[in-house]
């Protein structure tokens, strides 16, 4: 998986030289957040369409028996009712991810499974998303989106992050937030 997600942007990011002048190598901040280490490239398509690309991937083990390692990419197509890399946008996105998360205390919704279970699997989607992006200087901007959309998940249920048998395994379908975002955009 590691394999193909990087050929895939290396290739992008090769062939966004051949269609624009405009690429923006970006962070999503709120991933940060979630100690997921991640990075964007966005390469105009036109006056006012872009591709946006963002992988993340967090191979770390929490404190207290958690976890929360994951890969995830997701490419989205843009179109700015301004021009590129500026101003309101909405997107189409897809999104791909490959996860092993559990014995974290999140009490919000659905969520609230991770406590005493450990899930690992994969999912994909798609969804549509709506952002802003402001211009704080020639190089440098700033990007608030979020999206909704639907997700495939297939999962295995283990007792704990760390040990036992699999309790279960099956496919769950989710209608909700597919994206959310905070970036900070260099532009070339």
């Amino acid at each position: 998986m590691k394999k193909y997600l990087i050929t895939v942007i290396l290739l992008l990011t090769v062939c966004s030289f051949s269609f624009s002048q405009n690429i923006g190598i970006k962070s999503n901040l709120a991933y940060w957040g979630t100690t997921t280490p991640n990075i964007g490239v966005e390469f105009s398509l036109g006056k006012k369409t872009t591709l946006d690309i963002i992988g993340g991937f967090n191979p770390f083990d929490l404190s207290d028996n958690k976890k929360l390692k994951h890969i995830l990419v997701q490419p989205e197509v843009r179109y700015w009712f301004c021009e590129t890399f500026n101003g309101h946008f909405v997107g189409l996105h897809a999104h791909g991810a490959q996860y092993n998360v559990g014995g974290l205390d999140i009490p919000i919704g659905r969520l609230d499974v991770f406590k005493d279970s450990r899930y690992q699997g994969y999912l994909y989607g798609a969804g549509l998303s709506y952002g802003y992006q402001w211009i704080l200087s020639p190089r440098w901007n700033f990007e608030l989106s979020a999206g909704g959309g639907f997700a495939r998940i297939h999962y295995e249920e283990f007792p704990c992050a760390e040990c036992g048998t699999k309790l279960d395994e099956g496919t769950y379908n989710y209608f909700g937030v597919t994206k959310a975002a905070v970036s900070l955009i260099y532009i070339f």
